[in-house]
C-alpha cells in the first residue's frame, strides 16, 4: 500500500488493527493555521474482503472531520458516526474484482482543509462451483423477443430500487437477520447449468422451505416493489437505505405493500414456487447499489461496525 502523494510516502504504512489491515494518515495543517495535525485511522473488516461480498470500511479521527466521501467499485460510500465517536460504511468487492479494490476518499477538515486518500484494499478469490439445475422447458430456452423485453424491464425495475436506495437515509441498525432458519439449499456465486446449458451465476442464497412458511425482514427498511417477475416469480423488494437491499423471491405471496416501513424480523412474505424454479424455496439477494453480493457476508459484519 501507498500513500496517496509524494507527502504521505514515508508517513503511511500498513498496520494489524483488530483483525484489518489499517493504513495511518497524517492530515498535515497549513503552516500558517499553527494547528495540531489531525491523525486519521482508516481500517476495514474483514482484513482481505472476498470476491463478491459486502464489508465495513472504518475512519477514526482524533477531532470531528468536516465531511467525509469516497466510493468503491463506483457506488457512493454513506459514512456514518458510530459508538465510538469514528465513521463507518459498509462498501461492496463486486464478484469478478481481482487483486486488489481500490477506493479514493475525501476527508474535509472542520478547519476548512481537506486531503485525498487512495486504499489499495486485497482481495482474496471466492471459492464458487457449477451447479447442474432441471427446470420446466419453457424456462431452459432462449426467450423470445417479447418475453426478453419483459425480463429486461423487471431487471430494470429492480436495479431502479438500488439506484434510488443511495437516495434514502438509513434506516437499519444493528445485526442483520437471516430471513428463514432453514437449511440454504444453494449458495452464492455457483455457475448454474439449467437443462444442460450454462446460464448464469447463482447470484443470491438458497433456503429450504414448504409453500406457505414465513419470510423475514433482514433488517429495518421501505417496502420499494412488490410484483410478479417472470424468473423470480412473486418478489418484494426491501430499500434498507445508504445503498443497501435485499430482496425475496419465488413467494407464493406478499404480505406486505410499497411504501410500508418493515421492521427487523416482520413477516414480508411466504415461501412458494413462482417463477424459474426447481421446487419450494425462498432466493434471497443482497445488493450494495448496483453490486450484488452473498448474502451470508451481510450475516458476518462484525456488530461493532454496524453500531451507530
Amino acid at each position: 500500500m501507498h500513500a496517496p502523494s509524494f507527502r504521505w510516502r514515508d508517513q503511511v504504512r500498513a498496520a494489524l488493527l483488530h483483525g484489518a489491515i489499517a493504513l495511518v494518515l497524517a492530515l498535515l495543517a497549513s503552516a500558517a493555521s499553527a494547528q495540531a495535525p489531525t491523525s486519521v485511522l482508516v481500517s476495514w473488516s474483514p482484513e482481505w474482503p472476498v470476491q463478491g461480498t459486502i464489508f465495513t470500511l472504518r475512519v477514526a479521527a482524533d477531532v470531528p472531520l468536516g465531511s467525509l466521501t469516497g466510493t468503491a467499485a463506483e457506488e457512493p460510500l454513506h459514512f456514518l458516526g458510530d459508538e465510538s465517536g469514528g465513521y463507518s460504511a459498509l462498501a461492496a468487492v463486486p464478484i469478478d474484482t481481482k487483486g486488489e479494490l481500490i477506493v479514493p476518499l475525501r476527508i474535509e477538515r472542520i478547519d476548512g482543509g481537506s486531503e485525498t486518500l487512495e486504499l489499495r484494499i486485497p482481495v482474496a478469490p471466492g471459492a464458487y462451483r457449477m451447479e447442474k439445475l432441471t427446470v420446466a422447458p419453457r424456462f431452459g430456452q432462449q426467450p423470445d423477443a417479447a418475453l426478453a423485453a419483459r425480463i429486461a424491464a423487471e431487471a430494470e425495475r429492480a436495479r431502479e430500487v438500488s439506484r434510488r436506495s443511495h437516495e434514502t437515509p438509513r434506516l437499519w441498525e444493528g445485526e442483520f437477520l437471516r430471513p428463514r432458519a432453514g437449511r440454504i439449499t444453494s449458495g452464492f456465486g455457483n455457475g448454474r447449468e439449467f437443462n444442460g446449458q450454462v446460464q448464469s451465476r447463482h447470484m443470491g442464497t438458497d433456503f429450504a422451505g414448504a409453500v406457505g412458511e414465513p419470510v423475514h425482514a433482514a433488517a429495518r427498511g421501505r417496502v420499494a416493489l412488490v410484483d410478479s417477475f417472470y424468473l423470480g416469480g412473486n418478489v418484494v423488494y426491501l430499500d434498507h437505505g445508504a445503498g443497501l437491499v435485499t430482496a425475496y423471491l419465488h413467494l407464493s405471496r406478499a404480505e406486505v405493500a410499497p411504501g410500508e416501513i418493515v421492521e427487523a424480523g416482520q413477516l414480508i412474505g411466504r415461501v412458494g414456487a413462482t417463477g424459474r424454479v426447481t421446487g419450494p424455496h425462498l432466493h434471497w439477494i443482497v445488493r450494495y447499489g448496483s453490486i450484488t453480493v452473498d448474502p451470508l457476508s451481510l450475516l458476518q459484519l462484525a456488530p461493532t461496525a454496524l453500531a451507530r
